[in-house]
């Protein structure tokens, strides 16, 4: 693997073009003296550093677009090797003391747009140009750097980095999956105070008081904002949950632990359906046998219940989404849904009615929602489910594999850390 150099450091007081520095100090905050205008879009812990190449730059320019070091907001500009064609986890040893590890990909936004003839900002996308784009980085060690500082390059030590970027992409897919049946809510006459921002998404409902409705998502991977979803509990006056992967102060409370699970889509062998249990795919104008088994099957309270039934006509209208029933001789026993975002399929946690339940069919419904990921053209699908349960063993039984652990975190809604 090539060795490189430091270009360029840069920096603005938020939003483009940040603009070049003698030298900057690199915390695991990111870059001292920058600043992004859109939090939940850039920044945090895993998206500390934004890396772009002065060769890549180039070969936009070439191409008459007014691009520059800075000019689409990369932090460090670098040379001698092309960053976006490094696997993730590779680490950059730059000068005497800073260690960044590669995280991922910094898809190109509409902010960027001033560095592209006609604004098409999109040719740094990684589809139609993968040596062009920019990438993120978390900090391994914190140092200084300065322009000509060498950067030596080392291939990932182990596969976490890779399982982070997974669980980030199906944590976009959990919140695109979640605000679809939050604003479904909405929509037929529910209260539910929806934040749809970026990376992370919020519910409150003091209406239906469950964690379905008063939960914060994203928030493992933007830890530094959980605060916005313990506001929006308190503005509301609810008690609500947040998933994360550390406390997020010192007295937190854990009421639930999790797996995160991904399925890399393939070829699987079809499951056997249990004698007289057919699985099927609801069309978009046939309401009420999923949010019947939803209300009946989940435990939920009443309201919660009355809350699904009314929504599922709006949520089966909804292009991303795909709802699934079982039906043993006929009648509707278990349910489950899909959510498909980004070519990422996510499968929303299965009920079965209790009378139905130990013969396979909570398997037999995992395996017609991959399936009908697959045909969708998904690469990818996750799922979340309580840590050692009978539905995280489906899952690993058909497949899927832990890829994090997620702790769910109760936040009062009169309970704020000083």
């Amino acid at each position: 693997m090539s060795d490189g150099r430091v270009v360029q450091v840069n920096v603005s007081a938020g939003g483009v073009p940040k603009l070049p520095v003698a030298s900057a100090r690199v915390t695991g905050a990111g870059v001292e003296g920058d600043r992004q205008r859109e939090l939940t879009v850039h920044g945090g812990p895993h998206r500390a550093v934004s890396i772009l190449g002065v060769e890549a730059i180039a070969r936009v320019a070439a191409e008459g677009h007014p691009i520059g070091p800075g000019t689409t907001g990369e932090n460090l500009t670098v040379a001698g090797f092309d960053v976006s064609l490094l696997p993730v986890g590779t680490r950059l040893h730059v000068g005497d003391e800073l260690v960044l590890e590669i995280s991922g990909r910094a898809e190109p936004c509409r902010t960027i747009r001033g560095s592209f003839r006609g604004g098409r900002y999109g040719r740094l996308g990684a589809t139609a140009h993968p040596a062009d784009s920019r990438m993120y980085a978390r900090v391994v060690a914190e140092g200084t750097v300065l322009p000509g500082d060498p950067i030596r390059l080392e291939r990932p030590v182990d596969d976490r980095a890779e399982r982070h970027a997974m669980a980030a992409r199906l944590d976009a897919t959990e919140n695109h999956a979640a605000v679809a049946v939050w604003e479904a809510a909405a929509a037929t006459g529910s209260e539910v105070a929806i934040i749809d921002d970026g990376d992370v998404a919020v519910a409150a409902s003091a209406a239906l008081p469950s964690s379905i409705f008063n939960i914060g998502l994203g928030f493992a991977h933007l830890p530094n904002l959980v605060d916005m979803a313990v506001d929006h509990f308190g503005r509301n006056g609810v008690t609500g949950w947040v998933w994360l992967e550390e406390a997020p102060w010192a007295d937190a409370i854990v009421d639930s632990t999790a797996s995160l699970l991904a399925h890399p889509l393939g070829d699987d062998p079809a499951l056997e359906l249990p004698a007289g249990v057919t699985v099927r795919e609801l069309g978009r104008d046939e309401p009420g046998p999923w949010g019947e088994v939803i209300a009946a099957g989940a435990g939920v309270p009443d309201a919660v219940g009355a809350a699904f039934r009314a929504l599922e006509p709006t949520l089966a209208r909804h292009a991303h989404h795909h709802r699934f029933v079982a039906e043993r001789d006929g009648r509707p026993v278990g349910a489950s849904s899909l959510h498909v975002h980004r070519h990422a399929a996510w499968l929303r946690a299965a009920v079965v009615l209790p009378e139905a339940r130990g013969l396979g069919i909570q398997r037999a419904l995992i395996a017609a929602r991959l399936a009908r990921a697959r045909g969708l053209g998904c690469d990818l699908a996750g799922s979340l489910a309580d840590a050692g349960s009978v539905s995280a063993g489906n899952l690993q039984r058909l497949g899927f594999r832990e890829i994090a652990t997620r702790y769910r975190y109760r936040v009062e809604p009169a309970a704020r850390p000083a």
